[in-house]
């Protein structure tokens, strides 16, 4: 089975999460076949969670002050920084019985891709197991700090976030790989009026790729092993592929929710598909 790979993009996170979002439009609406794709943020960028209050849980001067760009998903979870990584998203239609209808289940599927890639590098990466009580410092902490059941941990730190929407005929999933880790500047970014042991748990539950390696890799290798990960783990072929017209056209329309303060830090609807 083919499924459409688009090309690797460094692009704002404000075009990044609209083509997110009008790939997973598309996808439902025409019933096609999963498309994956790969692409960093730049410049350094918070996203925040559907259902966060950004006021509350992300540094918003700060941000302003360091040139960090913040822009609302439309999936859950938690705040991350994108700096220094990689993104990787998939969506695909409930037909696709490779995917189980649940979310957990999909994370799980989706994560072994990923560890079958990170071992292509040389990294040993586990999903964690079960599902435990947070506590109300983890609740407040980034996304990044406290791993998910069938998310990836390296050694018991986590290594790979994850947030997903299901809507009425499908799924998309994206997350973020680290290929270097800052705590001081996510504490500083994601934890307002932070502690110095904030900033040490950081550091003690958070690894990134290039730390668990001899010598560093590029976000091109990378890419390169993650998109073999996902052949070899689910039998499929992944082809190159751009935008569709309609994809182009609903990106287009897209931006404007993404780059809108509304829609960011407010969370006011702004597209009828948001």
């Amino acid at each position: 089975m083919a499924w459409r790979l688009l090309d690797f993009q460094y692009c704002n996170i404000f075009e990044n999460m609209a083509v997110d979002e009008a790939i997973f439009h598309e996808t439902i609406k025409s019933k096609k076949h999963p498309t994956i794709r790969f692409y960093v943020s730049n410049p350094a960028a918070v996203s925040i969670g559907y259902f966060q209050d950004a006021k509350k849980e992300i540094n918003i001067e700060k941000c302003r002050r360091e040139g960090i760009d913040i822009a609302r998903r439309i999936t859950g979870g938690r705040a991350v920084l994108h700096c220094n990584e990689i993104t990787y998203c998939v969506a695909a239609g409930e037909q696709e019985k490779i995917f189980p209808a649940d979310i957990s289940g999909t994370y799980s599927v989706i994560s072994k891709c990923i560890a079958r890639g990170l071992s292509e590098l040389g990294i040993k990466a586990d999903l964690a197991e079960g599902i435990r009580v947070q506590t109300k410092e983890e609740m407040n902490s980034c996304c990044f700090a406290v791993p998910s059941k069938n998310e990836l941990l390296v050694g018991g730190r986590k290594i790979c976030g994850s947030a997903q929407v299901r809507r009425r005929g499908g799924f998309l999933q994206h997350g973020l790989l680290l290929l270097t880790f800052n705590p001081e500047k996510t504490a500083g970014s994601l934890l307002p009026g932070r502690t110095p042991e904030q900033v040490d748990d950081l550091r003690k539950s958070i690894t990134a790729i290039n730390e668990q390696l001899p010598s560093a890799v590029d976000e091109q290798e990378i890419c390169s092993k993650l998109k073999k990960g996902f052949m070899e783990e689910l039998g499929i072929e992944l082809v190159s592929g751009t935008l569709t017209p309609a994809e182009e056209t609903l990106k287009k329309e897209l931006m404007k929710k993404y780059t809108d303060v509304n829609w960011n830090i407010e969370r006011k609807k702004y597209f009828k598909t948001g």
